[in-house]
């Protein structure tokens, strides 16, 4: 298994939507088809510098996605870095994709002075679970929204 963690390119959409409709789906959600379209756009374009996307390529097609965003801090300098969506082919789980995709969040930060990244997950997701408190601190933090 040849596995290429890289950012996110134009021709990669077709694939791209397909993997991020089974991250979706596995949350229980859908969105419109124009959110799609807004998503990868943003990514790709200059207009909007801190949204991005980063894919795990094996052997030439797409088998994981990462979404990221860069954001101002009020406890800190410099930015923040949220890991926002994170998705591996279940075929292809506990092979190193998603760990290998976090990584790849992580030097990015790292080359542009974002010391902190962080991620929220869903208490039932167990199988990214068990790999976030390897690679992460789980923090004390309970997310409201409006």
């Amino acid at each position: 298994m040849t596995l290429i963690i890289r950012p996110l390119k134009q021709n990669d959409e077709p694939q791209w939507r397909v993997l991020w409709k089974r991250y979706l789906d596995y949350y229980e959600t859908s969105l419109p088809s124009e959110i799609y379209d807004a998503a990868i756009s943003r990514m790709l374009s200059d207009k909007h510098p801190d949204y991005h996307g980063l894919v795990a390529e094996v052997d030439g097609k797409l088998a994981g996605l990462t979404h990221y965003i860069y954001h101002t801090h009020g406890w800190q300098l410099e930015n923040a870095c949220y890991l926002q969506d994170l998705y591996t082919d279940p075929e292809l789980r506990g092979t190193g994709i998603g760990r290998a995709l976090i990584n790849g969040v992580y030097s990015a930060a790292d080359k542009v002075g974002c010391p902190k990244v962080y991620w929220l997950t869903q208490d039932f997701n167990k199988a990214g679970r068990r790999l976030y408190d390897r690679i992460g601190t789980l923090t004390p933090f309970i997310k409201y929204s409006r």
